[in-house]
């Protein structure tokens, strides 16, 4: 059977039907009032204060213009013919009142035993209880895709968080979810730690020969990395890394300033290309090869120990092998959206479409822009087939919205399809301090780390429980305690609670029971009773509205409160009792709130232990 919040709707949108049948056939313009009809939408929501009722609607007010009448008075029409299919319909029995408030609204109030019926549903569907029905929409969400240039921060989990957990709600709800990370493995970021790797290499052999940039890659990790190719390419060195090496590396090199940061970075790229020239094309890709694969295997697996799982790893170098760049350049220019400048560099018209001004997609030498890349990439997934594509992108990309999408529409594919999800990047807080966080600099915290110090369950569900777009101060302190005030204690510790009663219980109560079922109606009367049954029926319209927004973190905020009505029930209740009717029927109703949980929590990635 359908909840309520359905039967309702389908309610309404079945007296609409009618109304606007009645209208029209005392209206002899009857194609424009059905063009004006098809814009009417049935909004039927919870109202902020209980005692207006379960459920509202607008209906009324939306239809005063076309009816041109009074929304009272539409809603008074609205109130009996909905009595009159309810009189006819048993299965609408549940509406205990019906009553208009302020400029016409409609306000329902449903019969308090018919609450009652949330538990053996939560009961019978366990944890395919909330999920929608299958939508037949196939949507790639593409998430984290750092560059492999070194350990993931605590500013990528957020995103990972976020994207895990979206992913999960998405399929929740019915779709059909793909899972990708977009390898960065064809760049100057690539050719950047390579270079830092071989430099550092290099020092072990001979200190002080070669200035280790100030820009390239600082951290402890690529020394380490250095190390390991050393171990396990020794004939690399013997051949390769000698006082030849570096006489002709040193040649021509310009010097790093430190107050020319423009300057070092064009340095910067005459030390790839003399790693580039003198190491020979097969030797320097043996390096770029050992880097790539470090960074992204230790990625995967810091990222499968936070259980973030991707269905697809797609390669940027594959974007260049199979062509598929060169192809969108190809067809850009023959739409007339590329313009080649004075110095040859390829530019896409990118200020026709929104962006404030136009970007490079191919350089002078020849070298394809990360934008180029982008747009074969986007491309690509166009190609695929899916009905909606999901990017999350840091919230200091915001700017590359319209360049991404200007560059769809020039390839005549619908720039709608694809929604780019802002995230801001959590900022971590520990004895007050705000840590600073630099890959190339080597001064980040890892998301390793950070797991470690916290957990898991606590990294998830702190990530996630703000708005994606809102900054996030991330509370060291706060995420370890064990108090109230913490949400995931607060939250498992309900779960724990309930697994400790029925533990202690230990009785097999038969759900289908004729006479447990009727217990409920005797028994689960109280108002926190029936705020929990209440808070139960909610969850599936959190999941649709969650899904519709693309927000985790209303799930976030429904499993705290759930957490918060069950903790309120079970300081005023006494669960066992002599009374063994009363018992089963209160086990009854803590074992669907402990489904529900879990429910939510699964979603978040976050565990439900059941010993705190």
């Amino acid at each position: 059977m359908a909840d309520q919040k359905t039967q309702l709707q389908n309610l309404l949108q079945q007296v609409l039907n009618q109304i606007l049948h009645e209208q029209n056939s005392q209206n002899s313009q009857n194609s424009q009032n059905s063009q004006n009809n098809n814009q009417i939408s049935i909004l039927l929501e919870r109202p902020k204060n209980p005692e207006h009722g379960d459920f509202a609607t607008n209906l009324a007010m939306k239809l005063a213009k076309t009816l041109r009448k009074k929304p009272q008075e539409i809603s008074n029409d609205l109130i009996n013919k909905i009595q009159q299919i309810q009189q006819q319909n048993p299965n609408l029995n549940f509406i205990e009142n019906i009553s208009i408030a302020g400029a016409g609204f409609i306000n329902f109030k449903c019969k308090a035993t018919s609450k009652l019926s949330i538990i053996s549903k939560v009961l019978n569907e366990k944890e395919n209880f909330g999920k929608s029905a299958k939508k037949n929409q196939k949507i790639l969400v593409e998430f984290v895709s750092a560059n492999p240039t070194g350990p993931l921060h605590v500013g990528h989990g957020r995103g990972a968080a976020y994207g895990a957990s979206l992913s999960n709600l998405l399929e929740f709800a019915g779709f059909d979810v793909d899972r990708e990370y977009y390898v960065n493995d064809a760049g100057r970021q690539m050719d950047i730690l390579a270079i830092s790797t071989l430099l550092r290499c290099v020092e072990v052999h001979f200190p002080n020969a070669i200035d280790f940039p100030p820009n390239a890659y600082q951290g402890d990790y690529v020394k380490i990395m250095a190390e390991q190719f050393s171990t396990r390419n020794p004939k690399f060195f013997t051949e390769n890394i000698n006082k030849n090496f570096i006489e002709n590396f040193l040649q021509d090199l310009g010097k790093f300033s430190p107050d020319n940061k423009d300057n070092n970075e064009i340095v910067l790229d005459q030390y790839i290309s003399k790693a580039k020239q003198i190491l020979g094309k097969n030797n320097y890709e043996i390096l770029h090869k050992f880097v790539l694969t470090e960074q992204l295997d230790d990625c995967k697996n810091d990222l499968q120990e936070f259980g973030v799982t991707f269905d697809n790893w797609f390669s940027e170098k594959s974007l260049m092998q199979n062509n598929e760049v060169q192809n969108c350049i190809d067809l850009l220019t023959q739409n007339g959206n590329i313009y080649v400048a004075e110095n040859n560099a390829k530019w896409f018209k990118s200020t026709d479409f929104g962006d404030e001004k136009n970007r490079v997609v191919q350089r002078d030498n020849g070298i394809y822009t990360y934008f180029a890349s982008d747009i074969a990439y986007h491309k690509n997934k166009f190609q695929r087939g899916y009905d909606k594509m999901i990017n999350i992108w840091g919230a200091d990309h915001h700017g590359y919205i319209s360049r991404v999408k200007g560059a769809l529409k020039a390839l005549n594919l619908n720039a709608e399809n694809l929604i780019i999800a802002l995230v801001q990047f959590a900022v971590l807080y520990r004895n007050g301090e705000k840590a600073q966080m630099s890959t190339r600099s080597g001064q980040f915290i890892t998301l390793r780390d950070l797991r470690k110090e916290v957990g898991n369950d606590a990294c998830r569900f702190f990530y996630v429980m703000r708005k994606s777009d809102q900054h996030l101060d991330f509370d060291l302190d706060l995420a370890k305690s064990q108090s109230s005030d913490n949400p995931v204690y607060y939250i498992q510790y309900a779960y724990a609670r309930i697994a400790s009663s029925l533990k202690k219980a230990n009785v097999e109560i038969k759900i289908a029971d004729a006479e447990n079922l009727a217990n409920l109606e005797k028994y689960i009367t109280s108002e926190k009773d029936l705020a929990l049954c209440d808070c139960l029926l909610r969850f599936p319209e959190v999941i649709e509205t969650a899904a519709r927004d693309l927000a985790p973190h209303q799930i976030a905020f429904y499993a705290k409160n759930l957490a918060a009505e069950f903790h309120a029930w079970y300081n005023s209740t006494r669960i066992l009792s002599e009374n063994l009717a009363e018992q089963n029927a209160r086990l009854l109703l803590i074992s669907a709130v402990q489904i529900v949980i879990k429910n939510a929590m699964k979603i978040l990635g976050v565990s439900c232990p059941e010993t705190m």
